[in-house]
């Protein structure tokens, strides 16, 4: 892995998953685009699924290889097979003792899962500057 400074702290380059429903694909892209310019490596099913690929077997990959899983809340819910799945992964991971954690950020106005509750997020809705910078400090 490479380093590169971040507000003037060396990082080392995490590996981020964005975790979004469809309808939030355009801030999951504006997310991604941003964390990685800052140089991390960034997972989003609309850049790295394609036509023939097993999509169990990609998210699978991209859940494995990733330290940080950006989950997108918006109004419409993180409850579609695929999100859920994704998340619960992380999560499962993350109580395994697997090097995995969730960032949840709010896309629209929305609530997190219960077993989620407790876990601080930031809110892109409403500060999507802020948003950003607590992600990439998150990720240092």
């Amino acid at each position: 892995m490479t380093s590169c400074s971040v507000t003037g702290i060396e990082n080392t380059m995490a590996n981020v998953f964005i975790s979004h429903r469809s309808t939030d694909t355009a801030i999951a892209e504006k997310l991604a685009t941003d964390i990685r310019a800052h140089g991390h490596s960034v997972w989003l099913d609309v850049w790295e699924l394609h036509l023939g690929d097993s999509l169990v077997e990609r998210i699978d990959t991209g859940l494995q290889g990733a330290s940080y899983l950006v989950m997108c809340l918006s109004a419409d819910g993180i409850h579609t097979p695929w999100m859920s799945r994704e998340w619960m992964s992380a999560l499962a991971r993350q109580l395994n003792s697997k090097a995995i954690k969730i960032l949840p950020v709010k896309c629209s106005p929305s609530e997190p899962p219960a077993i989620m509750a407790d876990v601080k997020y930031a809110d892109a809705a409403r500060d999507y500057a802020g948003a950003i910078d607590a992600i990439l400090k998150a990720i240092i």
